[in-house]
């Protein structure tokens, strides 16, 4: 069995590639159409929910650069910055069409993906994706919440995060979790600026699109996935009543929607 921290990656492949310069670690298992996830603004709950897939699909995790195991860019980060990088990586894994998937910031980047390389997406699953804003649907104040609190908003049971994020959390797991607050901080940027530039671009978004979201989501309320499906043509929603934020990781619900979205 092999752990980081909370979470296991027994079975899964663990690759390394060079990309502009920047090592970057891969993920992945199952054989099948491929499938690519990209994880949110943290990694410190892992993938393991992805083991439900891997009987249908070669998934495939990368860890963002400035997240997890893959090197920080010196020069820093922006969506458009992880676009080309993956346009790159893709190149280099032979991917030429595929499944895309992706969480909270890790869905705002697949939507983006997908607005850039239509042909190369065959579906589209997009988990509580970050990037929309609304009066109606306010984010959390984080800074009036104390930081051993912040961890318990991103499930439905606060409990399902201890195991991931413990109580006793050692200084090198705390400095991971600031090194990924800041890359998730330069990637989103301005949250109002993002929104804006998302509305009129989204209209465009072509492959097959589910948008999937938790009713117990604290840090991206459901009321948001209604402003993603009045951007996307025919896009498709799936509330999942009994999950938070942390969407897959917490509802074999969620994971068996969107698969079965995903097979097509």
């Amino acid at each position: 069995m092999t752990r980081r921290y909370g979470y296991d990656t027994e079975g899964f492949r663990r690759d390394e590639y060079l990309v502009d310069g920047v090592r970057s670690v891969v993920y992945g298992a199952g054989n099948g159409p491929p499938v690519v996830y990209f994880h949110g603004g943290g990694t410190f709950h892992g993938f393991e929910w992805a083991r439900d897939w891997i009987d249908r699909f070669r998934v495939i995790l990368p860890n963002h650069p400035g997240f997890g195991e893959s090197a920080d860019d010196p020069d820093g980060y922006s969506i458009s910055d992880y676009l080309v990088h993956y346009t790159a990586l893709f190149a280099a894994l032979g991917l030429e069409r595929f499944g895309l998937s992706g969480a909270s910031m890790g869905g705002r980047l697949a939507a983006e993906f997908a607005l850039m390389h239509p042909t190369k997406i065959h579906r589209l699953a997009l988990a509580a994706p970050g990037g929309l804003v609304s009066a109606d649907c306010p984010m959390p104040d984080f800074t009036s919440i104390p930081p051993a609190e912040l961890p318990k908003l991103l499930a439905a049971d606060p409990a399902f995060v201890d195991r991931f994020w413990p109580a006793d959390a050692d200084g090198e797991f705390l400095a991971e979790r600031g090194r990924e607050a800041v890359s998730s901080g330069q990637v989103m940027g301005d949250s109002n600026a993002a929104d804006r530039k998302l509305r009129r671009r989204l209209p465009r978004l072509t492959p097959p699109t589910l948008i999937l979201w938790g009713g117990k989501d604290h840090i991206l309320l459901p009321g948001l996935a209604r402003h993603w499906a009045a951007a996307i043509p025919g896009a498709r929603v799936a509330l999942i009543e009994e999950a938070g934020h942390l969407l897959f990781d917490e509802s074999s619900r969620a994971r068996a929607v969107a698969a079965d979205f995903l097979a097509g």
